[in-house]
Order: C-alpha cells, then structure tokens, then sequence
C-alpha cells in the first residue's frame, strides 16, 4: 500500500513498545469493570498524540470505545479530524464501529494486537478497513503482541 502519510512501518521492535503502551492503558478500563482494551494515537515521529482506555461503564455510553475516544482526543490536540499522518495502536482488533471512526479520521494506519473472532473489523469477521469499495483504506498490522494482548482479555472474562 501507497504511504498515506503515517511513514515507513517502524520496526517490530517500536511497534511492540506501543502496544505494551496500550496494555498499559487497558489495564486502567479494570478500575471500571470495562473490557481491557487501550489506544494509541502516534503520529509520524513516534509520539503518542493521545491514549484511550475502554469507558463505556464509567460513562454508560456504548461508544465509549477506546479507539474513539483516543481519536477525538488527537483530533482535539491537533485541532483537526483529518488524522491523515497518524497511526493508531489497539489492544484488540476494532470492530465495525470503530472501523467506521478510523476511516472517517483517515487514519491510514492500524497496528492490533489480539484478533475478536467474534466482532472483528480489520480482517477476521469482516475487513472494513481494506474494503476496496470504500473511499479510503487502512494498512492493518495484526497480531503484535498478540499473546499478551489476548491474556490480558482472557483473564478479564475469566475473573469475571
């Protein structure tokens, strides 16, 4: 895929430090009872521009998604919805709703850890984000980090 403006793909070595960022950051969704799921928004030189935990049962919001919440929170900081340079980091592949506020953002690049078999967005039950009849596409990175991505939910619905 054509570079959309996020750069070069970072090493593995970079992009396993985001996500260990971002299970970081899932592990504050606990504190609310929340699906431990974190973001990352990185713009091009490898700053977090702005990080999000799940936070649909503090704020009783459905939308409340990490994801979103971490790309209306780079949207403000950068004064602009258009996150054309950015790539963002998540613990969980989005799902579909999520998939639709990456693409609305033209965010051209993703980078997930665990696959969600069940409501998946970006490659294991429907693939959005590549969706060759919509106006823009996303480059997927899956599966960094992926096993520890994956403990960290697992554990959440096994306590629960």
């Amino acid at each position: 895929m054509a570079d959309d403006g996020a750069g070069a793909l970072p090493p593995a070595e970079v992009q396993a430090e985001w996500m260990r960022v971002a299970r970081d950051e899932a592990e504050l969704a606990l504190a609310s009872g929340d699906v431990p799921v974190g973001a990352l928004v990185v713009g091009p030189d490898g700053a977090v521009l702005a990080r999000a935990h799940n936070e649909r049962e503090v704020r009783d919001d459905p939308t409340a998604h990490a994801e979103v919440l971490a790309i209306r929170a780079a949207a403000e900081a950068l004064g602009d919805w258009h996150l054309t340079r950015a790539t963002l980091v998540v613990t969980l592949e989005p799902c579909v709703m999520c998939a639709g506020a990456i693409l609305a953002a033209r965010i051209p690049r993703v980078v997930f850890g665990a696959w969600d078999e069940k409501a998946g967005a970006a490659g294991s039950l429907y693939d959005v984000l590549r969706d060759r009849r919509l106006n823009h596409r996303v480059e997927v990175i899956a599966g960094v980090d992926e096993e520890a991505c994956s403990r960290q939910l697992t554990r959440f619905f096994r306590e629960r």
